[in-house]
């Protein structure tokens, strides 16, 4: 069975999540971006998600992580819980 690891930054907005995705682009840390705004609880890990299988995550999130490309950060990837930016890190 597949499996991918992740790590994400969940915001209330789009414009949020696009300015953050800007962010990353010119060379801010992903994981310290996670910290400082994510409102998810693994925010605090630097949005680390660890590994899953599919149907482990929301369909959206699914769609992402076992077809998008991996080390590339994805988003924003709207969820019933608000807009995400999306990294796989690894997926097998």
């Amino acid at each position: 069975m597949p499996s991918a690891t992740a790590r994400h930054i969940l915001v209330d907005s789009e414009t949020k999540c696009i300015e953050l995705k800007e962010q990353i682009s010119g060379g801010a840390e992903f994981a310290e971006l996670a910290k400082q705004h994510s409102s998810c609880p693994s925010g605090s890990s630097g949005g680390e998600l660890g590994t899953f299988g599919p149907g482990a995550m929301v369909p959206e999130f699914d769609e992402v992580c076992f077809n998008g490309e991996v080390g590339v950060v994805h988003g924003p990837v709207k969820t019933q819980f608000g807009y995400h930016l999306l990294e796989v890190t690894e997926r097998s």
